[in-house]
């Protein structure tokens, strides 16, 4: 079950608008609702497939990084469109100490505007393109990071949050 909160209006998820309010399940079947996060600065990632060598990487990437994000007020929210079912076991797989939430119909995804056209094995698909969005602490977009390459991007992020929570 997905409840959704807030609605594609046409435009461009763009920094400095306020991020689009969303509620999904995690991997425990817990609804997740983005506005409950305020007062805290939110790493929302956008991730194709779990179990997969780049996307399970990335993941361990954000989990060697996650101690850094706490300290400086922030949780890590990973987002695909796989089942509950599929997140409760990439999590266990890699102690991934933070949440996975599931979008299986792309309603957010699509919120967010990471459902792009892709090539795969010479055919063209629409999946997942990799990711960030750096919320801050009264949900609006503070940074925006597209066609994400996985090697030191979770670094990127941290530094990038650093500059941000410093300046507040």
């Amino acid at each position: 079950m997905k409840i959704i909160k807030g609605s594609a209006s046409g435009m461009c998820v763009i920094s400095g608008q306020s991020a689009p309010n969303f509620s999904l399940p995690d991997e425990g079947g817990h609804l997740h609702n983005l506005a409950d996060y305020q007062g805290n600065f939110v790493i929302l990632y956008f991730y194709p497939k779990d179990n997969t060598a780049g996307c399970s990487k990335e993941a361990q990437q954000f989990a060697e990084v996650y101690a850094a994000i706490t300290a400086c007020g922030g949780k890590i929210i990973g987002i695909s469109r796989d089942s509950q079912s599929s997140h409760e076991k990439f999590k266990t797989k890699y102690s991934l100490p933070f949440t996975l939430l599931s979008d299986v119909d792309s309603t957010v995804c699509n919120l967010y505007e990471v459902i792009k056209e892709k090539n795969m094995y010479g055919g063209k698909t629409m999946g997942i393109e990799r990711s960030t969005f750096i919320i801050d602490q009264e949900g609006t977009i503070r940074d925006i990071y597209r066609k994400v390459k996985i090697d030191g991007h979770a670094a990127q992020i941290v530094e990038s949050l650093k500059k941000i929570s410093s300046s507040q």
